[in-house]
């Protein structure tokens, strides 16, 4: 599979028999913290989004209404996420689109929007590879290790599948299907309803979220969350409330990603570690190719948090939607 042809999507009707459980999944695992937090300046932005464009060099970062939270990594973290950890539908759709192999489901996370403007131009998920992956390493290289095509023999494959509890105005689900250079698929938010794809390359992204007067909270930092109050969400920073919403007027998507091995000797060598990438390894190959592509750079001290070899990358590797609708 590549960006310009990632797995055909598989929509799923209903979810869940009994949706209200999600409410208390939301509750049960506030607070949540703000998506950008997996990133500590534009330059780590810009790798896994062009919204990076909207910030300027040297200033801070602009910090969206965009909440987040684990429910499962591995083992379930909240109680009662087992209803997507285990969602049999999910891993069948997952094996449908994969022909087959062996499907490990391994994450279950929450994504929560207030009002929203449409932040977001298009955006792919963060992949794994291994002996690399978001455990140890910061997300911006494991979105440039992808996107340069340089390191597949490792990639760790994996399925997303995206589920929508939200009734109110906007939110939509926009996505790329034939790649980021064709015309997108723009599906409303439909409560209980789901889309399994392969999110790694298929680029993807929420619409605005609410009506057309809606305003989002000044002042988020990085430390910002939100927080279930007892009758209401509200977005705390530093321990000020800077709004307050009703709980119909967050947008909520909760996303269930396994992993998919084509076979059990290559989920063998995943476990076995026995053929994983290091760091020096990844550096070293893309130096070697940008000095190929005729943009040779040095090696940095710290290639993890160089902000100059970051932005070499980035323009290097740079993969973005060019067709929005």
């Amino acid at each position: 599979m590549s960006f310009d042809r990632p797995r055909a999507p598989i929509v799923i009707d209903r979810v869940l028999p009994d949706p209200t459980v999600v409410r208390e999944l939301l509750i049960r695992g506030t607070p949540y913290w703000t998506v950008q937090r997996y990133v500590k300046n534009l330059s780590e932005m810009a790798a896994l989004s062009d919204a990076a464009k909207r910030g300027r060099q040297g200033r801070p970062m602009f910090i969206a209404p965009w909440f987040r939270g684990n429910w499962a990594y591995g083992d379930v973290l909240i109680d009662g996420a087992e209803v997507f950890l285990e969602h049999e539908a999910f891993r069948d759709e997952a094996q449908e689109m994969f022909e087959g192999g062996v499907v490990v489901p391994q994450i279950v996370y929450v994504n929560l929007n207030p009002p929203i403007a449409r932040v977001d131009p298009g955006h792919v998920d963060i992949p794994a590879f291994r002996g690399i992956d978001r455990t140890g390493y910061p997300v911006w290289l494991l979105a440039t290790m992808l996107k340069s095509g340089l390191f597949d023999r490792w990639y760790v494959p994996s399925v997303t599948a995206v589920a929508w509890y939200y009734e109110g105005e906007g939110g939509g689900f926009t996505y790329w299907p034939d790649g980021p250079d064709r015309s997108p698929i723009s599906r409303p938010c439909i409560g209980n309803s789901a889309v399994v794809g392969d999110n790694d390359y298929m680029f993807h992204r929420v619409e605005a979220v609410g009506p057309d007067d809606r305003t989002m909270p000044k002042g988020l930092t990085l430390e910002s969350q939100l927080s279930w109050s007892g009758d209401a969400w509200e977005v705390i920073e530093q321990g000020n409330v800077l709004a307050r919403y009703e709980f119909e007027d967050v947008r909520v998507s909760v996303s269930w990603k396994a992993q998919v091995f084509a076979d059990a000797e290559q989920q063998a060598l995943y476990q076995s570690h026995a053929d994983d990438l290091t760091l020096d390894q990844v550096v070293e190959t893309v130096l070697s190719d940008l000095s190929a592509r005729g943009t040779p750079i040095e090696r940095p001290a710290d290639p993890l948090h160089d902000r100059n070899f970051i932005e070499s990358l980035n323009a290097a590797y740079r993969r973005a939607p060019t067709v929005w609708d």
